[in-house]
């Protein structure tokens, strides 16, 4: 007899446990394909849901949004009675801020049109910005006296300075705090020249222009005379048309001095000494003293929120779009 590696008899435990084992149904192939397509169809119906609860979402944001663009600026309240219509002016004038001349005459536009609005106050804390916007808005409040006539008063909180003045001068009157910043009638342009330090550091302005005066104020190329005084003459250009704006505007009451036009600024009640301002006097004091309409309704315009959202949606792209134009060699 041969030896063999397995045993005749299997251990009396194997054969024990081989008997334990349950047999195997006949159609269990059947039953676990049953129970993953069931396992597969549920999963879809989840991610179905989810699919249409996102849409849904989406579609619930849109429509607010359109709502919120649609909707319009709604002045705080009601309008039917006799009232004081104020226009708010803040921060610096600038085409895109909140007292560019496209929302600030738009708003000035509104509280003229309303009978209900016996006079319109300009709010002013500004330390200026942009004359081209400041300009729009003095010819407009002109233009609206003119053709509604109908008085508009300059309440100045904290400052009034530069274009914000610009603007006041179109008022009919200027009302000022003791402590107030009025002034600063005059134009800069600024900007820095790296020529010296280039040359120190050895580095090589490349600058190819069509034109000799095409890089004109560029910052790491020398400034010529003629360029300079070319800039002088557009400065007091500008600067002689702020000054005519404030003749036209403060009249008589105007008390000039060598330092008037200068660019220097006054407090409150220097300014009023000076003839740049008129009285002392708050919004509260204007309604109720002067106008006679204690009611007070803002007529400012503001960005909503859907507005907010779609510009720094708009300056995400725009983003993306200018660096991917400036990695490519331009003309301008």
């Amino acid at each position: 007899m041969t030896d063999s590696p397995f045993p005749e008899k299997l251990p009396e435990d194997v054969e024990k446990a081989s008997k334990t084992v349950p047999p195997v149904s006949p159609g269990w192939e059947r039953t676990t394909l049953e129970k993953l397509a069931f396992a597969s169809l549920a999963e879809q119906r989840t991610a179905r849901r989810w699919r249409n609860f996102v849409r849904l979402a989406w579609l619930a944001f849109l429509i607010a949004l359109v709502w919120l663009l649609v909707s319009q600026n709604d002045v705080s309240k009601d309008t039917s009675m006799p009232h004081t219509a104020v226009v708010e002016i803040k921060g610096e004038i600038a085409s895109g801020s909140e007292a560019s001349a496209e929302l600030v005459v738009s708003a000035l536009r509104a509280a003229f049109e309303d009978k209900a609005a016996k006079a319109v106050v300009l709010l002013i804390n500004s330390p200026g910005g942009s004359p081209v916007q400041a300009g729009i808005i003095n010819d407009e409040i002109w233009r609206l006296k003119a053709k509604y006539k109908k008085p508009i008063y300059a309440v100045v909180e904290e400052s009034c300075a530069s274009a914000a003045y610009y603007i006041a001068v179109a008022a009919d009157k200027i009302f000022v705090d003791k402590a107030s910043i009025v002034g600063s009638i005059g134009v800069l342009m600024d900007g820095f020249g790296f020529t010296g330090l280039m040359e120190k550091l050895g580095v090589e302005r490349r600058l190819m222009t069509a034109g000799p005066n095409k890089g004109f104020l560029d910052p790491f190329s020398p400034q010529t005379e003629t360029q300079r005084a070319f800039a002088q003459v557009m400065l007091d250009q500008i600067h002689q048309q702020f000054i005519d704006a404030v003749k036209a505007g403060r009249g008589k009451r105007l008390k000039e001095t060598p330092e008037t036009f200068s660019g220097l600024f006054w407090s409150g009640q220097q300014a009023i000494e000076l003839g740049l301002a008129d009285q002392l006097g708050s919004l509260d004091f204007v309604a109720r003293e002067i106008v006679k309409a204690e009611e007070v309704v803002d007529y400012t315009r503001r960005d909503n929120v859907a507005e907010r959202l779609v510009k720094r949606f708009g300056a995400s792209i725009g983003a993306g779009a200018v660096a991917a134009v400036k990695s490519i060699p331009a003309l301008r």
